[in-house]
């Protein structure tokens, strides 16, 4: 297990990255530093590569014996994901979630970070770099939205609405089948606004301020999820597949759905049923 020196390591470390490698290159990107990997819109920059080698390169020295998994270094090799299912520790790192944002100018970018052992997430950080605020739990310690001055506030989901009509949620469309587009955007008048922030850090700072009632989601990269859904079940919410079945990390297929009650979740996946 992490000790609260290490934990403090890992806040502080992303926290140095995102002001030496990120935050300079933001609105300052020039074509050539930024690549499409799996499609147009699935976008990589010179700063999502320089930050991730930044993180684990001080990763290593925080937390010596922890394996380390990387959205960009599985881009370019696809067996270092098989490390989520290994005993002990693994960080996992998304540089830049959101890099289409981040590549457009839009200030709605992030860091994620989490701690898997043993197949669990014990750690997830959700950090903005633009306002140096972010919001952590450690598993069966709470959920914190913390400042750079030192002030957190924990964070405990209000009460739900009673009607799906007066809920808002994410939904990205895109990420599924176009047969399940169509069967879930049908669903989508059921609900008083859903959208979608193109990145997962902040749809997950959202939910787990209570701003966002619920997401679905159609893609289980362990790097978006790991540490948003421990940080969301600290605060109170539900996260499990539409099949049923509770989150894991190293899953790899299956329709994610977070609701801010057991009630609201029971009524959401009857409304989007379990395709």
């Amino acid at each position: 297990m992490m000790d609260d020196q290490q934990i403090d390591a890992l806040i502080e470390t992303v926290r140095q990255v995102a002001r030496a490698e990120i935050v300079p290159h933001f609105r300052n990107l020039e074509l050539g530093q930024i690549d499409a990997k799996s499609a147009p819109d699935d976008l990589v920059t010179i700063a999502d590569r320089a930050a991730e080698l930044a993180i684990s390169k001080a990763v290593h020295s925080i937390l010596p014996e922890a394996a380390i998994v990387g959205e960009e270094a599985v881009s370019a090799d696809k067996t270092v994901l098989s490390r989520v299912k290994e005993p002990g520790l693994v960080v996992v790192i998304d540089p830049i979630d959101g890099t289409w944002n981040y590549a457009n100018g839009i200030a709605t970018y992030g860091v994620i970070l989490s701690v898997i052992k043993d197949g669990e997430t014990i750690f997830g950080l959700l950090y903005d770099p633009s306002y140096d605020d972010w919001i952590m739990a450690r598993a069966g310690e709470g959920a914190y939205f913390c400042r750079a001055d030192g002030t957190k506030r924990r964070l405990q989901l209000p009460a739900v609405p009673d009607q799906l009509s007066d809920c808002f949620g994410f939904v990205g469309l895109y990420l599924f089948n176009p047969e399940r587009q169509a069967q879930i955007a049908a669903t989508l008048p059921s609900f008083r606004r859903t959208m979608t922030l193109r990145c997962s850090c902040h749809e997950y700072r959202l939910l787990a301020q209570g701003s966002s009632q619920f997401c679905l989601n159609g893609m289980l990269n362990v790097w978006d999820h790991a540490a948003g859904v421990l940080i969301y079940q600290e605060a109170g919410g539900v996260a499990r597949l539409l099949d049923g079945r509770s989150y894991k990390p190293a899953m790899k297929k299956g329709h994610l759905l977070t609701a801010a009650s057991e009630r609201l979740w029971e009524q959401l996946s009857d409304v989007f049923g379990t395709g």
